[in-house]
Parts: C-alpha cells; structure tokens; sequence
C-alpha cells in the first residue's frame, strides 16, 4: 500500500508534510536515483513545471535541489499546464517530468504529480520505489561531488513550444476568425498558453481569471465555478465559454445561451463525431462510475460502447491503453484525446470541440442537444479518517435499503476523494424529487454516523 502518493500524485497542504521543502527534496532525490536505475544512464535529465501557487516557488527549489544532488539535469519550464508538462518532457526527450501543482484545490494546498518519459504519468510500481527512497533516509546512498552534480536550466520558449503543440491538434482546413470565446484560466498554468492560442487562431477572446497573484488560484473560477465564464459569455455575447482548472488538465463549457456543459456532454458529442467520421477506435469510450448512465444510453443507441473504470484519469487512461481506444473521460471534465496527448488536455479538448462546431456549423447548444442527463445530485462529506464503509454494518445496510429504494432506474455510488478528506456521494435516478430526498437523508445519516466513529477513535 502506498502512503506518500494518492490517486493523483502527492498532495497535501502546503509547508506541512508530506508538502514540505524536505520531503519534495528527497523526491527529487529519489527520482534522479529511479532514473538512472531505470535508464543506466550516468546523466539524466528532468522537467519541472508547476502552476501559480505561491507555495510553487519553495517546492520547485526543493525539488530541482534534490535532482541535481543526484547528479541529475533540470529543465525549469515555469507555470505550464500539467498536460504541457507531459508533452515538454516527451518532446524534450527528458528522463521524467515532475508538476507542481494541486489541480483544483484552494491556494494553500500543493502537490507533486510525476511522468514517465514517454508523457504517461508514473506507473504505481514506480511511486512505490521513491516512497521506499523516501523513507530511508540511512540507506547509504552515494551523492555524486566535483563535476558530477547536476545543473539546472531554465526553458525560455516552452510556452511557444506548447502553444504550437497545441495549434497543431485543431485541422488545417479551419480558423476561428469571427468567433468570440470567454476563456476562464482559473489564475492558474494555463493564464498565458489559452488566451495566447484562441487569439493566434483567429478568434476573438474575453480573458476571465488571467491575473494571478499566488493566492487567487481557483478562487470562484474556473470549472469549480463555471458561473464565472458563464457571466462573460451572456455579457460580450460569446460564441462559447471555456473554463479551465487550475492546472488545465480539464474543462468545462457554456454554450451561447449560458447552458453549462460538464464533461459527460462534451464525450457524448465528441464521441458521436469521431464515429461519424470513422475515427472512433472500436467505437468505443472510456468514463467512470460518477458518469452519468444517460450517456450509456445515447450512445450505445449510435452503436458505441461504454467501458466503465473507476474515478480519477489515470484510472480512465489505464483502461483506454489496456485496450487502445482514443477517447475517455470524466463527468468532471478531464477528457483524453489519446490520438493528441498522454494526459488529459483541457486546451486540445477545447480545440476539438471548437472544430467539431467549425466542421459541422453547429452551435454548442445544438451540439449538445445529443444528451440529456439523467437527474443527479452530489453530496461531499467531509471526514477526518476514511472509514471502509463495508465494514460497518450500520452504513452498509442504509446502502443496500437505499439502492433497494431506486432499484433499476438509478444508482448510488460512495468514494472517498483520493485528493481530498471527502466522502462523494452521487445518487442518480429518474424522479429529481426522490433522488433529492434521497441524497439528504443519506447525506445527514453518513455525518451522524461518521462523526460518532470519529469521536470514539
């Protein structure tokens, strides 16, 4: 079992562990070590990136410290995209790649998440030999002296690298002259790269959250609040708004009417396309047990087939590689065009929808006319230890009662966050009103219960 790295990588709150300068030295450390062990290689050489946090600063030090007192090279890119991240260290042929980034979390968390080589994120084989890395701190390790310490450089042009990267991934045959985009960056990696890659492509844009300051990272914008971009959009009379987490892995949209599109919309018209033109690897996609099971419906009804995978797009991308389809996603927005990049790529899921519109010319909201949700509520729990909910008869038995309730015509799903102290509770069913009354009452059983257990710990 691993206990440093999570669902996605390394996270927590900033200068407390396991987020402090000592820690993300020594995994930094242990990642030149696992580099050179994996490649044989006498000098390797390592990309870091992170996004906006203040926190960003102390911990890119720490770890560039760390690799370079291995004997290791580093490639400092600045605040980039996750995704941008991925394709730096492919396209530069780096050793790994290493983001700085928290993803969606508030300002004063941070995390550490790692790619292999060839863009993917680190197989768990390997995160489990840094924690051992990590841990022994008396292990005898050798640190290289004299010439043979690593250096750090610094990637001027890996903005411009991304945005043509980018550019690349939208057809030849088109532009964006004459539309008009609200793009939200959240404050976050992507402030400079989005804009900079709608206007370059003809488009007019209304920048939303493109001032950061270190602390103003997802804060009430970006796709935890796509409000934000929606208020551009009814306000500059956008064609489309686009709204990009705080790394830019994911995205959501709002149509010309102010309609917000969530990640299981964006599949379904995205999937229906690629089909359409043949391009749709076994005609089939990948989405995870919080989708929406409309989307089975819609498009199993076009001859696609759903392969369901658990939450989190590394879960999403182990799947679609297991098999080698080239589409997948989450209802949260990470959607992966396996055909363009590694990882998911809010930008290019953007572009790909922007060509969609530009290929057929549809709006958004006729586009997304495809697909209406089943009704869904949400609930997070907060909690202070992560209980095994099947463990406890009481919890179980209010599951099972409740999903006898629903029977066919909806679900239930309970998953503790790996990124956060949260229990997530979805209950989706024909009837709003009964899910609703549902997920209240379970929500209000599942504090009670969980804060008594916590108590008596």
């Amino acid at each position: 079992m691993k206990k440093l790295f999570g669902t996605d990588g390394i996270r927590g709150i900033a200068n407390m562990e396991p987020m402090t300068v000592e820690t993300a030295m020594r995994v930094g450390q242990a990642l030149a070590r696992l580099c050179k062990r994996k490649n044989g290689q006498t000098r390797v050489k390592i990309v870091i990136g992170k996004d906006t946090r203040l926190s960003g600063y102390m911990l890119e030090t720490a770890i560039a410290s760390g690799i370079c007192s291995m004997g290791a090279d580093v490639l400092l890119v600045g605040p980039l995209p996750t995704p941008g991240i991925a394709f730096m260290t492919s396209s530069m042929r780096a050793d790994a790649g290493v983001v700085i980034s928290a993803s969606h979390n508030p300002y004063y968390d941070n995390g550490i998440k790692i790619f292999s080589a060839d863009g993917y994120k680190l197989p768990d084989e390997d995160e489990a030999w840094i924690e051992k890395a990590v841990e022994k701190t008396d292990d005898g390790m050798m640190t290289p002296t004299k010439d043979e310490v690593g250096k750090a450089f610094r990637v001027d042009d890996a903005i411009g690298r991304y945005v043509v990267f980018l550019k690349g991934t939208f057809p030849r045959a088109f532009d964006l002259d004459g539309l008009k985009i609200a793009v939200d960056c959240a404050n976050g990696a992507s402030y400079r790269v989005a804009p900079a890659v709608f206007e370059e492509l003809g488009a007019a844009v209304y920048p939303v959250g493109v001032t950061p300051d270190g602390m103003n990272i997802n804060q009430d914008c970006g796709s935890l609040y796509p409000e934000r971009v929606r208020e551009t959009v009814l306000k500059t009379g956008a064609d489309i708004g686009i709204t990009l987490d705080g790394d830019a892995d994911r995205v959501l949209f709002v149509d010309h009417n102010g309609n917000i599109l969530d990640g299981d919309k964006t599949l379904a018209l995205c999937a229906l396309h690629l089909k359409g033109k043949g391009a749709l690897r076994k005609d089939t996609i990948v989405a995870t047990v919080m989708s929406n099971y409309a989307l089975d419906k819609v498009l199993e009804s076009h001859g696609i087939k759903v392969v369901r995978s658990n939450v989190g797009d590394r879960s999403v991308m182990e799947a679609m590689l297991k098999e080698g389809y080239n589409l997948g996603g989450e209802q949260s927005g990470h959607v992966i065009f396996l055909d363009y990049n590694t990882t998911g790529d809010g930008i290019v899921t953007a572009l790909q929808v922007l060509a969609i519109m530009m290929e057929t010319g549809q709006s958004l909201a006729e586009l997304s006319e495809v697909m209406e949700p089943f009704p869904q509520v949400m609930k997070n729990i907060p909690v202070e230890m992560k209980v095994d909910l099947d463990s406890v008869p009481e919890i179980r038995n209010k599951i099972e009662r409740a999903r006898e309730k629903l029977g066919h015509s909806g679900r239930i799903v309970l998953r503790y966050s790996g990124t956060e102290p949260i229990l997530r509770l979805m209950v989706e069913g024909e009837s709003e009103g009964e899910i609703n009354g549902l997920a209240d009452e379970m929500e209000a059983f599942l504090k009670d219960k969980l804060s008594q257990m916590e108590e008596s710990e």
